[in-house]
């Protein structure tokens, strides 16, 4: 078995639906240019308040992608 590397990022996602939709544009839209993502960790979650209301989430991820060998 190989034993891998990885280097880590941070991203930040945003979404009016929920956290983890944010989440998930965040790594759909990574994934998109960058190879071999492997795992996140979300670091920070928060929001913007309009009329007593959340309207969207923002969340950032620390993201591992293993390099190739």
């Amino acid at each position: 078995m190989s034993e891998h590397v990885y280097k880590t990022i941070e991203i930040t996602g945003s979404s009016q639906k929920s956290s983890d939709d944010a989440i998930r544009c965040a790594i759909d839209k990574a994934s998109k240019t960058l190879r071999n993502l492997c795992w996140f960790q979300v670091i920070e979650t928060r929001g913007h308040i309009d009329n007593g209301q959340i309207a969207h989430w923002q969340v950032t991820l620390k993201v591992g992608l293993r390099l190739e060998d």
